[in-house]
Order: structure tokens, then C-alpha cells, then sequence
């Protein structure tokens, strides 16, 4: 069920990780060392993976080299969305890659790469047919962000809301399904793209739509999804329930469980993108997930329905 694990998430944008507290990721290095050994202890030959950079840097990526981070690792992954946020045209995707090859021996991921339909639903539609030709062959892994639209009613996981303009506004539009769970044009594209490609969907704590985006993903030949245990959110009521209810509905793909975001009570600061008070917290929560999920059989669970797609 778990092919593998990625710990963290965009750790060089500062969405994700606070540079006011680490500037030069000595912090971050540390913590990621640290998880991937207590990860390796208790399953030496489940695949890690570096948490995705956005932007795509090959400095960065060395700066991690440099400090061994990489030296325990089996891949390292990249995020991409030329057409909504990236200062770089979409047909650069391959030397994006190329340029992460260069400065690692690790296989290279995209954990996640999408369009926002916010213009219009057309160019998302092209943005997924053009990113199929250019990253098919090119990647181990290719996750395409996301099943469904972000609820309006949420807020999007970044630091800098509406001060982005609007580029704030389109995480709520990069789904392939609307909020209300209707088929957007893309939706037939990215059929065409399984089972070469797969979806990165984060389910909330207690998301209302974890259930139909399984019958969804079955019914698009989705063989594998990338998606996330919350450290902070393990800290809530009835946590590990919900992890259970999560891990269960996913057994039949190839999961590959991210590990990320820092309890506010436990950070140096008193926000998700902070640095933990103490280390040893985060490889704990993640050698704990593992242990709990790493050897999981699946099961068997009642059918779902199939959402019907008559335009397939």
C-alpha cells in the first residue's frame, strides 16, 4: 500500500519552512536526517523521497547534497506550474529536470505538477494534454495536482494569501473535479494520461470527500496518488482514527505518504512553516506512522459506487 514516504513539503519556499528562523536550512537538514533514519529502522528498504522543491533549483538541491541530507535518500522530487505561478514557459519542463539531474545521482520526481483552471477551463485542458508530451518518459514519478478543486470555504496552505494578488486564488481552481465534485474539461485529458501519470490529493482531516475521490481515481485508472499525514493535524481529536479511515480507503494504490507540516504548540515559532522546538519530535511522529502503516496488507472494504463519466 505505502510505496513510499517524502519527508516534507517545498522546503525552500517559505509557504512551506520559515527562513526567517533557518536561513541556510541547517535546521531542516538536521530534522530531515534525522526522520530518515528513524524511518530506516523500522523499514530499511521503504523508498524515501525529499520533500518537492518549488521553485525547481539546482542550488538548493546541492546545498542538501552538501549537507548530506541526500546521503540516506532514494529520490528527490520537484513541483512545477509553469502556466500559473513559475517564472518559466512550460515547454521548459524537461530542462528543469535535466537540471536537477545534474547536480544529484537520485532519481528525480514530480510530486506535483498542474493548471489552474482559473482563467479558463480550456487552458487547464491544454496545460494537461502539452504537460503529458513533455514529462511522459521523463520522471519515475509524475503526480498531477489535484482530484478537486480547494473548498472556498478553506484556506489555501500558504503563508501570503490575498498579498499574492491573484495568484492566491487559483490553489482553489486546480482540481480536475469542481468543489461540488463535477467534471471539469481536464478531466478527460488526464484520463488519457493514467496509468503514466498520478494524483497528488491532501485530504483534510476529516475530508467530507475522501470516499468519492477513491471511486473517482479507480474509475480514471489511477494506480498510484500521492498524499499526506499531517503532523500537526495528529495532535487533534480522534487523530488516529481518522489516519486509520484515510490509510484504509487508499489501500488499493500505490501511496506515497508525505510527512510535513509542524504542530503550532511544537514549533520554534507558532506556525506550521516553523522549525520544531525539538527534533527528535517529527523523526518520532514519522518512525510511528511507518511502523503503523509501512506493513499494512490491505483489506477488504465495501464497493463503492463508480461515478459516472459518459464522456470516457
Amino acid at each position: 500500500m505505502i510505496e513510499a514516504v517524502m519527508l516534507w513539503n517545498e522546503p525552500n519556499n517559505k509557504s512551506h519552512w520559515d527562513p526567517e528562523i533557518d536561513p541556510d536550512w541547517f535546521l531542516f537538514s538536521e530534522m530531515v536526517k534525522q526522520a530518515s533514519r528513524a524511518i530506516r529502522a523500522e523499514a530499511p528498504d521503504l523508498p524515501q523521497v525529499l520533500g518537492g522543491i518549488s521553485p525547481i533549483d539546482p542550488v538548493f538541491m546541492q546545498h542538501m547534497q552538501a549537507r548530506g541530507v541526500l546521503d540516506g535518500l532514494d529520490a528527490v522530487a520537484v513541483h512545477g506550474f509553469p502556466l500559473d505561478w513559475n517564472l518559466w514557459p512550460i515547454h521548459d519542463w524537461p530542462q528543469k529536470i535535466a537540471e536537477i539531474r545534474a547536480v544529484t545521482h537520485l532519481p528525480v520526481w514530480v510530486s506535483e505538477v498542474g493548471v489552474s483552471s482559473f482563467g479558463a477551463e480550456e487552458v487547464q485542458a491544454w496545460g494537461c494534454r502539452r504537460t503529458a508530451e513533455l514529462l511522459r518518459g521523463q520522471a519515475p514519478r509524475i503526480h498531477w495536482y489535484s482530484l478537486y478543486d480547494l473548498p472556498r470555504e478553506w484556506e489555501a496552505t500558504t503563508r501570503h494569501r490575498e498579498a499574492e494578488g491573484s495568484s492566491y486564488y487559483r490553489h482553489f481552481h486546480m482540481g480536475l473535479l469542481r468543489q461540488d465534485g463535477t467534471p471539469k474539461l481536464a478531466l478527460e485529458e488526464f484520463a488519457r494520461c493514467t496509468p503514466d501519470f498520478g494524483l497528488c490529493q491532501w485530504f483534510h482531516y476529516q475530508d467530507h470527500r475522501l470516499d468519492e475521490a477513491v471511486a473517482w481515481m479507480k474509475r480514471l485508472g489511477v494506480t498510484y496518488l500521492r498524499t499526506g499525514l499531517s503532523w500537526a493535524d495528529s495532535f487533534r481529536p480522534d487523530a488516529l482514527d481518522w489516519f486509520d479511515r484515510q490509510m484504509t480507503a487508499l489501500q488499493d494504490f500505490k501511496v506515497t505518504v508525505t510527512f510535513c507540516f509542524t504542530p503550532e504548540h511544537r514549533g520554534i515559532a507558532a506556525h506550521h512553516t516553523s522549525p520544531p522546538l525539538v527534533r527528535e519530535e517529527f523523526a518520532e511522529f514519522c518512525a510511528a506512522m511507518v511502523r503503523r502503516y509501512a506493513d499494512r496488507q490491505p483489506v477488504q472494504v465495501e464497493a463503492l459506487p463508480v461515478p459516472e463519466m459518459p464522456f470516457l
